[in-house]
C-alpha cells in the first residue's frame, strides 16, 4: 500500500473529491486512487508524460511548417518584385539550394485526384479485348491490367500502375476507347503540397534526407 501512496501522491490526472483523490476510469467512472494497481498508475503516468510531449512536439512541428512556407513564399515574391519573374513551376513546385549546394529544401505540390464512374466503363473494354486476344498473347500487359484493378479496398486502384497502363499503346479501337475512358474518369479535387530537406557532405556526395518522420529518425 506504501508503493500505492508513493506513486500517486502527485498523480497528473488525479480528481480530488471530497479530499479525497480518484481516477476517471474508461467508462467514465470514479475510482479512489488507492485502490488502483501500482503497475496501472505507472502505465497512465507514463503514457500521459509521452503523450504531452508528443503534442508539444506535434504543436512545434505545425509552427515550423508555417514558418518553412512563408519563408518560401517570402522569397518567392521577393525574387518576383526584384526581377520580374516567378520562382518555381506551374504547380507551385521549387527547390531552394544553399550557395555551397550542400543544403536544400524542396516544395512539391501534389494533385489529389479520384476516379469517376467512367472507370467502370474502361474496365469492361479492356476485358473484351483480352477476351478475344489469344490467352498465349500479352502476358505482361494482362498481369499489369491485373495489378491496376486487383484492389484491397473496394472503390481504390492502383493508381501508378493505371498511369502506366495509359502508356500502352494498343490499335484496337475498343482499347483505345478504354484509355479515352479512364482520362475522362480522373478528376482533380485539390491539391497537397509537401516539403522536404535534404543535406550531403560535398557537392559531388549524394542527397541524405533530413527525416522529420518518428518512424525514420
Amino acid at each position: 500500500m506504501n508503493e500505492v501512496t508513493t506513486i500517486t501522491a502527485a498523480h497528473p490526472a488525479a480528481i480530488d473529491v471530497a479530499g479525497k483523490a480518484y481516477l476517471r476510469d474508461a467508462k467514465g467512472n470514479l475510482v479512489p486512487v488507492e485502490t488502483v494497481r501500482a503497475s496501472d498508475l505507472l502505465m497512465d503516468e507514463t503514457v500521459r508524460k509521452i503523450t504531452g510531449f508528443a503534442r508539444e512536439l506535434s504543436g512545434q512541428i505545425g509552427r515550423f511548417k508555417g514558418h518553412t512556407f512563408a519563408d518560401v513564399n517570402g522569397l518567392q515574391a521577393l525574387i518576383e518584385q526584384d526581377y520580374g519573374v516567378s520562382v518555381g513551376g506551374k504547380k507551385g513546385n521549387i527547390t531552394l539550394t544553399t550557395f555551397d549546394g550542400l543544403e536544400k529544401v524542396q516544395v512539391q505540390v501534389a494533385d489529389l485526384i479520384e476516379f469517376g464512374p467512367e472507370l467502370q466503363a474502361a474496365k469492361q473494354l479492356i476485358d473484351e479485348c483480352l477476351v478475344d486476344w489469344s490467352a498465349d498473347s500479352g502476358a505482361e500487359l494482362r498481369a499489369l491490367v491485373s495489378r491496376v484493378f486487383n484492389v484491397e479496398k473496394e472503390g481504390q486502384i492502383n493508381r501508378a500502375e493505371l498511369f502506366m497502363l495509359l502508356r500502352v499503346e494498343i490499335e484496337d479501337e475498343r482499347w483505345k476507347r478504354a484509355m479515352d475512358a479512364i482520362k475522362d474518369s480522373i478528376r482533380v479535387i485539390g491539391s497537397q503540397t509537401y516539403v522536404r530537406f535534404y543535406e550531403r557532405d560535398a557537392a559531388d556526395a549524394p542527397w541524405r534526407a533530413i527525416s522529420i518522420d518518428l518512424a525514420r529518425v
